[in-house]
């Protein structure tokens, strides 16, 4: 693949359109973004998530950045947790999300220590050394430039802060046949039934498919300037939390 081009899913298209594709997939899904994280995890992303948040451990007074953060569900947590002196950054490049996200986040009673912004993940509109902590659930594959986008994050991370990258990623052998087999069949069958949207579906498993693997984010992780990064393969390395810092 040449640089002038980039994958959606299995297809090859031209670099500058990718993220206009990717929105298109989640302006379709933003009012049913639950029940698709429900379809693609079997309801096991609500695990993922609170083990993300355990890892993340947030302290009161931080300033914290959840990229992609769609609806805001590790947001919410978040602003919680650092009270009135810390900030929480709601961020994800789809304004139908962060609309989605904000509505829920009002209806929780936060907004006070809360900020929403629509941004693009390879370049990260904040001055350096911003934030105790970056995280990022199950929107890294989504990204076109995704070295240049944790080079950018690292940029934004305060020394001694800490990168969190929840991903789907590339399980043990022995389950990958019944992984395949619920990815591209029964997903896609299910997005119709209960979305009427089968495409989407079929694109997000096939995103998963084409993002990189553990042990090569890891060295991207590396490669971008990160410190003591590691991995945790979760529920058989269906997914995987990536763990780096800034020193």
């Amino acid at each position: 693949m040449d640089k002038k081009t980039t994958h959606f899913g299995y297809k090859t298209i031209a670099r500058e359109e990718k993220a206009a594709h990717v929105k298109d997939v989640f302006d379709s899904v933003s009012n049913r973004y639950d029940i698709m994280n429900d379809l693609m995890s079997i309801g096991l992303h609500r695990l993922w998530k609170k083990y993300t948040i355990e890892k993340a451990a947030v302290k009161r007074g931080q300033n914290v950045l959840d990229l992609a953060g769609g609806t805001g569900d590790l947001a919410k947590v978040f602003s919680r947790q650092v009270g009135d002196y810390g900030h929480v950054v709601l961020a994800d490049i789809n304004l139908l999300m962060l609309k989605e996200g904000r509505s829920r986040l009002i209806d929780a009673g936060i907004s006070k220590n809360l900020s929403i912004v629509q941004l693009n993940a390879e370049n990260l509109p904040f001055p350096k050394n911003s934030f105790d902590l970056i995280t990022i659930a199950f929107g890294l594959r989504n990204v076109t430039e995704k070295q240049m986008a944790l080079e950018s994050m690292y940029k934004a991370l305060k020394p001694g802060g800490k990168l969190l990258i929840l991903e789907f990623s590339k399980p043990i052998s022995i389950i990958q046949p019944l992984y395949d087999l619920y990815s591209f069949k029964v997903l896609p069958f299910l997005g119709e039934l209960v979305t009427k949207d089968a495409e989407s579906y079929r694109y997000l498993a096939e995103s998963i498919r084409m993002h990189p693997d553990q042990n090569t984010l890891l060295d991207m992780m590396n490669k971008a300037g990160l410190e003591r990064c590691r991995y945790q393969n979760l529920t058989g390395g269906i997914v995987a939390l990536h763990e780096g810092y800034k020193f």
